[in-house]
């Protein structure tokens, strides 16, 4: 059962991650990212400014991924809406991914109370777009050579889903 901890409460999982953020790092980033800093210190900066909303998601004593939240509208009463990033590995794709987006879409909107979450995907990304299909998200925009990566301009597709309201 997956679990979902905060990175300063167990700062042990640091070197999994970061090892796991490097492998995957084509599919999160864009050739923006770094700013020239060295990659662990950019890692460390982005666990920083994203936290308290940044997540291991563990297995026993093994780091499976890590998911966190950005670019939040709102303000300090009442968040709104949120980036959401996450990164598994290989290991665990399939069902144990969709039990973390059934642990973790809910705890957005019935604990954090945020009434939207989007995320940003490349469109060949197809394994990370089956996944925000099942979790209930629905393709809202393709932004056409939105960004550069690997000195190649780079569609990016949105993604998101609401709150179910009452």
């Amino acid at each position: 059962m997956p679990r979902f901890v905060n990175m300063y409460e167990c700062f042990d999982y640091f070197d999994q991650i970061l090892l796991l953020y490097l492998r995957y790092s084509k599919f999160l980033d864009d050739d923006y990212a770094y700013d020239s800093l060295p990659v662990n210190i950019y890692f460390e900066n982005l666990i920083k400014r994203t936290s308290p909303y940044f997540f291991v998601i563990a297995e026993g004593n093994e780091a499976a991924g890590f998911v966190y939240l950005d670019n939040f509208t709102g303000n300090s009463q009442k968040l709104h809406c949120a980036e959401l990033v996450t990164c598994i590995s290989k290991k665990y794709w399939g069902e144990y991914t969709k039990k973390c987006a059934e642990i973790f879409i809910p705890f957005c909107f019935n604990v954090l109370n945020l009434k939207k979450i989007k995320t940003l995907v490349y469109p060949e990304n197809f394994r990370t777009k089956a996944l925000l299909k099942f979790a209930g998200f629905e393709k809202e925009a393709l932004l056409k050579g939105e960004t550069m990566r690997n000195n190649k301009m780079q569609d990016i597709e949105i993604y998101s889903c609401r709150k179910a309201e009452k």
